[in-house]
C-alpha cells in the first residue's frame, strides 16, 4: 500500500481530501509506514536548494490547502517533519503555516511561528501583519495584538506607525479602549504623529465606548496638528453629546468645529436647533434659525422638522401653520415626521374636526417616507403618530400606503381607545 502511495502520488503538488484520509488510514494500519507530515512533505515541491545539506523549501500551497480544510493539528506536523528533516521552511511557508494557526484558534503554535520569524533574519510585511491582527480579532485574542505591536516597536520601528493604526482600530472597535490607550501612549513616547484617518477613529471609538472627557481629549489631540475631523466623527460626537443631554458642549463643540462648513451641510445647525427645541428655548431657537439663514444656509427638512416637533408638543398651532407654509415657499415636500407633528398636535389638544383646514394644504396622497436625519430622534423622539404608522407600514398588508390612509386608520385607532364598552 505505501509503495502505491509513494508511486502513484509522489507527481501530484497537493494531496486531495480521499488521499489524505487513504494516508491517514495506512499510517495507523502498517507501523513501518512515515508520519503523515512525512507523506504530506512528500508529495509537495521543494522551491530552492541553499545548499547540499539544507534545503530551503516552499510549502505555502499544501499549508493554504490544509487551513482550507480546517485542518491545523496535519499543518503542525508537516512543520514538524520539515524541522526534523533538515529543511528550512521560506519566509512565505512560515507566514501561510502561522496564520493556520491563528485562524483556527490554535494561538500559542501561531505564537511559536511569530517569534521564528522575528528571531530570523526574515521581516514580516505589513499584509501578513494585518491578517495576523484580523484573525485574533475574530477570537477576541487582544493580549496577542498588542504583543504584536511591542515586537514590532522594539525590532521593527519602522513599521511601527502602520501596525499601531492597525491595533488602534482593532482595540477600538471592540471597545478595548485601555489597550488602545497604551498603543497610543506607546506612539506618543516614540514622538510618532498619528495620521489623520487613525486620529479620527480614535474620536469615534470615544464617542462610542469612552467617556465625554476622553472623547474631548481625542478632539483636541487632534486638532494639534492641525488635522481636519470628518463627518462621521462629527455626526458621532453630536449622537454622543446628544444622549447624555449635554447641550451647551455640543453647541461650544460646533462652534469650534465651524458652523460656516459647508462640506456638511446642515448638520451642524440642525445640531445647534435641535439642542434648543430638546429644552424648548423657543426664542433661542428662533434666534439661531434666523442666524442659520443670515450665515447662507438654506433650511431643509430636518431644519423644519426640529422646529414642527418643537412646535407641536408645546401647542404653538400658529408657529406650526408658519413651518408648513415656509415648507411651501421652499418646495420642501413633508414626511411622515412631519405629518406626525401637525396630527399629533390637533389630537393632544382633541382637535381633530380641525385638521382638515390642515389637510387642505398638504398631499395626503403621497406615500409615506421618513427623510428627518435621525438625531433629532435621540432627544425629541418619535410622535405617537409616526410610531403609529411605522407598525402600520411595517405589518400591513397592503403596499399602497398614502398619508391619508395611515390618519384614517390612526384616528379609528383613537376613536375606539376612547370609547368605553359594557360587558352584561
Amino acid at each position: 500500500m505505501a509503495s502505491l502511495l509513494t508511486t502513484g502520488l509522489i507527481h501530484s503538488p497537493h494531496l486531495s481530501l480521499r488521499t489524505h484520509r487513504f494516508t491517514l488510514l495506512s499510517c495507523s494500519t502498517d507501523s513501518p509506514t512515515p508520519p503523515i507530515g512525512r507523506k504530506l512533505i512528500k508529495h509537495s515541491k521543494l522551491s530552492i536548494d541553499s545548499s547540499p545539506k539544507i534545503k530551503v523549501v516552499d510549502y505555502a500551497p499544501l499549508i493554504e490547502s490544509l487551513n482550507r480544510r480546517r485542518l491545523p493539528d496535519e499543518a503542525h506536523q508537516v512543520f514538524i517533519q520539515m524541522k526534523s528533516d533538515n529543511l528550512l521552511p521560506n519566509y512565505r511557508t512560515l507566514s501561510t503555516l502561522m496564520l493556520c494557526f491563528a485562524q483556527n484558534g490554535s494561538v500559542p503554535r501561531a505564537r511559536a511561528i511569530w517569534e521564528e520569524i522575528l528571531n530570523s533574519s526574515f521581516v514580516p510585511d505589513l499584509v501578513v501583519i494585518s491578517k495576523l491582527i484580523s484573525a485574533y480579532e475574530q477570537i477576541s485574542c487582544f493580549s496577542e495584538v498588542s504583543k504584536i505591536a511591542r515586537d514590532i516597536s522594539a525590532r521593527h520601528p519602522k513599521l511601527l506607525p502602520v501596525v499601531s493604526s492597525l491595533a488602534i482600530c482593532c482595540f477600538g472597535k471592540n471597545g478595548q479602549l485601555e489597550l488602545m490607550e497604551d498603543a497610543i501612549n506607546e506612539l506618543d513616547s516614540k514622538e510618532i504623529s498619528l495620521d489623520s484617518a487613525t486620529a479620527n477613529a480614535i474620536i469615534r471609538y470615544y464617542s462610542v465606548f469612552g467617556s465625554l472627557e476622553k472623547m474631548e481629549q481625542a478632539y483636541g489631540r487632534l486638532k494639534k496638528p492641525g488635522i481636519v475631523i470628518e463627518e462621521e466623527e462629527i455626526r458621532a460626537v453630536l449622537l454622543a453629546y446628544l444622549k447624555q443631554r449635554k447641550f451647551y458642549r455640543l453647541r461650544e463643540f460646533c462652534s469650534d468645529v465651524g458652523l460656516g462648513r459647508r462640506n456638511l451641510g446642515n448638520m451642524l445647525w440642525n445640531s445647534v436647533l435641535l439642542s434648543y427645541a430638546a429644552d424648548f428655548k423657543m426664542k433661542s431657537l428662533q434666534r439661531e434659525f434666523i442666524g442659520m439663514r443670515g450665515a447662507g444656509f438654506s433650511p431643509d427638512l430636518t431644519t423644519f422638522n426640529i422646529r414642527a416637533l418643537a412646535f407641536s408638543r408645546m401647542a404653538l398651532f400658529w408657529d406650526l401653520h408658519l413651518t408648513l407654509e415656509h415648507m411651501r415657499r421652499l418646495n420642501i415636500v413633508p414626511d411622515l415626521v412631519t405629518f406626525g407633528c401637525v396630527v399629533d398636535a390637533y389630537m393632544d389638544r382633541r382637535l381633530a374636526r380641525n385638521l382638515e383646514f390642515v389637510y387642505n394644504r398638504m398631499n395626503l396622497d403621497d406615500s409615506p417616507v421618513v427623510l428627518t436625519d435621525p438625531l433629532a430622534f435621540e432627544v425629541l423622539g418619535k410622535g405617537d403618530f409616526h410610531l403609529s404608522s411605522e407598525a402600520v407600514l411595517e405589518f400591513g398588508q397592503r403596499r399602497n400606503w398614502t398619508y391619508r390612509k395611515l390618519i384614517g386608520v390612526y384616528l379609528k385607532k383613537k376613536l375606539r381607545k376612547d370609547q368605553i364598552f359594557w360587558n352584561y
